[in-house]
């Protein structure tokens, strides 16, 4: 491995910390399993190289996020201990050698490993053999909250008034997820022709923004949206605990923004997709959703007790759209040519749709179809 130095941004949680890199920094991580989501987030700035005081992948679950990173050339050091965390600040310039080890004028500060591909081949190996274990454990816990929790998810909760009218509409619900960008590319068609409400779970409000869009409603904890987007949303929910507190409410009050608050358990994608259906929106579109055993042991979660009620109850509205970019392919050259032919077809329709609200609604349906055909 090839020794190699940078100046180094350090925080202990990656969410708050990826907001402060800049493109050609070395991160400075505490991040344990390291989850494709982050990862993309230091891609999309980009780092120099990731350093990070956790095990990267441990065996739990099949954390893939490190992979992503070796694909695109960035190097990764774990294994340094939070010891690291607390002896150097936002510019510190350091040496990573060969062995692994960070330097700081000369002096030893930590000694990691290099992660490699064969080290993330023995890892999953020792996954598999664990998968049985992690999983059941995963799974009772799941049921056991259930138990507890379906009292209160399967009622009414005493949501607050929607400031934007949902009964009757579609609602898009973003949360900060893996491949969100692409997704929300995607669903322009969607988004033009449908205008949903555009609700957002904390950091999937900045996604919105990203894409040229504003979020109408922004719920969650507040950790990681941006106050840009906050004092762009049209009604703010700050999610509480069941007994009350409520983290994300100070920030808000200092923003000098007003908001509402709920109180119960479960995530705040539950809390949206609750919203929203408890308020009267016809469709639920769901973009970064969480739903899976490693989506969960990726945000720590040992396990998905409230999700679980969440979809049972809203299932019927839901439409889970994580993902959907991938159902598209790169058009054949066939498909180029009849694109240019179809087009030319329905350039009197398209006048009319522009024309015409009606028009536009009976065409939205057939352009999504065409579209998929095409592969475009």
């Amino acid at each position: 491995m090839k020794a190699f130095s940078g100046r180094v941004r350090v925080g202990r949680r990656t969410k708050e910390l990826v907001k402060r890199l800049r493109p050609g920094d070395m991160a400075l991580l505490n991040h344990r399993d390291l989850d494709r989501v982050a990862a993309q987030a230091l891609l999309r700035i980009p780092v120099k190289a990731v350093l990070n005081a956790q095990p990267s992948i441990s065996g739990r679950y099949p954390a893939s996020g490190t992979d992503l990173l070796l694909e695109r050339g960035i190097p990764v050091v774990d294994g340094l201990g939070e010891g690291l965390l607390d002896l150097l600040r936002d510019g510190d310039w350091v040496t990573v050698d060969e062995e692994g080890r960070v330097w700081q004028q000369g002096k030893l500060l930590a000694q990691g490993r290099w992660v490699t591909r064969e080290l993330l081949a023995e890892e999953r190996h020792r996954y598999q053999a664990r998968f049985q274990e992690e999983f059941t454990a995963f799974l009772q816990n799941t049921l056991s909250y259930a138990r507890k929790e379906k009292d209160v998810l399967l009622r009414d909760i005493p949501f607050p008034p929607p400031r934007v009218p949902l009964a009757g509409r579609p609602c898009l619900v973003v949360v900060r997820g893996l491949d969100v960008p692409e997704d929300l590319q995607m669903l322009a068609p969607f988004i033009r022709y449908e205008k949903p409400v555009l609700l957002a779970v904390d950091g999937g409000a900045d996604a919105l923004l990203e894409q040229g869009y504003r979020p109408d409603i922004i719920v969650g904890d507040m950790d990681s949206v941006s106050d840009e987007a906050l004092r762009k949303a049209r009604q703010i929910i700050v999610h509480a605990y069941p007994d009350g507190r409520a983290p994300g409410w100070a920030r808000v009050e200092a923003l000098g923004l007003s908001a509402d608050r709920v109180a119960m358990p479960g995530t705040s994608e539950d809390l949206g997709l609750l919203y929203a259906y408890q308020m009267g929106a016809r469709l639920l579109v769901l973009v970064g959703s969480h739903s899976s055993f490693v989506d969960f042991m990726e945000k720590d979660r040992p396990g998905m007790a409230s999700t679980l009620i969440t979809r049972l109850k809203v299932g019927h509205l839901l439409v889970d759209a994580k993902g959907v970019h991938q159902l598209y392919r790169a058009p054949g050259p066939g498909r180029t040519l009849w694109a240019a032919v179809v087009a030319a077809a329905l350039l009197p329709l398209a006048l009319l749709a522009g024309a015409s609200p009606l028009f536009r609604g009976l065409l939205a349906p057939l352009y999504f179809k065409l579209r998929f055909w095409l592969g475009l």
